[in-house]
């Protein structure tokens, strides 16, 4: 299966946490990617030497370059080759630099034309940052699947009740659904008035009172979601104290894999690192032992080919996931389309 990807938009390469001195080799949108970081800065470079093709991640980083561990080439952050042990330094001696910047504690990589990487395209995440680290978990999932068969997850949160019922699920099935298209990002949003609280909220709304339950998740392109939840007792009115929000960003690995990346907040309990570690197990068995292994199980039977060509069944529950694939198609299909004029343009 072939996929066409968003070029000229940020992607997530990892979380900052992750990207230390040793190199991290990482392959995003079918590219592979080092990545390394040196006087406190993350460089991003195309993951193979010019001259033999070797992985520059199975080197070293020394004095702020990254150094070939095949015949020491070294490398700087721009990509041209700083050190020839064998001879002059040739223009052809160098590799495709990346764009990176950090925000909200993620690492952002530009896969596009680099002119035009935007800093003002990254995805404001500022929940995140205005959340103390104990309060803070994250995973990084490695999953088996086309990156937007893990969106149609999760802009169709009715599974919930089905694959997460004792997780995650409990207030999905009846909720009055709608989705909504706000220059260029899609938005669903489920509400449940007057329910039962699932177990997981009885602290919050003890049986048998009653609770209102609301969900939203918002979608920009090319795959970053934030997925705000809350359930306050019947009546109550939902306040910005009541709202969790978690980010989850899908980053293409290849044309059936996918770095899947969560970062989950909430607004209580913000020191409590029991509670965190008692989420965090929760929030695991659902992503990562529920979600995982039913979306590499789909992208099992799709094979080779594209979702599309299989001609789906769809559902009501359907409209957001249908309408992000819309969105995202539209995208690639004008930058291809611009990209195609540019290389037309006569030489002057």
């Amino acid at each position: 299966m072939s996929d066409r990807y968003l070029l000229n938009c940020w992607y997530q390469a990892g979380f900052s946490e992750e990207i230390v001195e040793a190199p991290l080799a990482r392959t995003l949108l079918d590219i592979p990617v080092v990545f390394y970081r040196a006087d406190g800065r993350v460089t991003a470079l195309e993951d193979r030497c010019p001259h033999r093709f070797a992985p520059l991640s199975m080197g070293a980083v020394r004095n702020g370059q990254i150094v070939c561990g095949y015949h020491g080439l070294a490398f700087g952050a721009d990509g041209h080759c700083r050190l020839n042990p064998h001879g002059r330094i040739t223009p052809a001696m160098k590799v495709r630099a990346f764009p990176v910047i950090e925000r909200h504690t993620i690492v952002w990589i530009w896969m596009g034309n680099a002119d035009e990487a935007d800093p003002g395209l990254i995805p404001d995440l500022g929940f995140i940052d205005q959340t103390p680290e104990t309060a803070r978990i994250r995973f990084h999932i490695p999953t088996l699947a086309n990156y937007r068969l893990v969106t149609d997850n999760l802009m169709d949160l009715s599974h919930a009740d089905y694959l997460h019922p004792t997780s995650l699920g409990g207030v999905m099935t009846g909720a009055q659904a709608r989705t909504q298209l706000r220059d260029g990002t899609v938005i669903s949003e489920w509400i449940k008035a007057d329910c039962l609280a699932p177990a997981r909220f009885h602290a919050r709304v003890p049986p048998p009172q009653r609770a209102d339950a609301w969900t939203e998740a918002t979608w920009r392109a090319p795959a970053v979601m934030v997925i705000a939840t809350a359930l306050v007792p019947a009546g109550a009115g939902r306040g910005d104290e009541d709202v969790v929000r978690a980010l989850h960003s899908m980053t293409p690995e290849t044309a059936t894999t996918t770095h899947y990346f969560v970062c989950g907040t909430r607004g209580d309990r913000l020191d409590d690192a029991d509670y965190s570690e008692r989420l965090r197990g929760m929030l695991e068995h659902a992503f990562v032992h529920e979600d995982k292994p039913m979306l590499e199980a789909q992208q099992s039977r799709l094979g080779a080919s594209a979702f599309e060509t299989r001609r789906p069944v769809l559902l009501a529950v359907d409209a957001g996931a249908m309408q992000v694939r819309r969105q995202l198609d539209r995208r690639i299909a004008d930058e291809q389309d611009a990209f195609a004029a540019a290389s037309c343009l006569p030489v002057a």
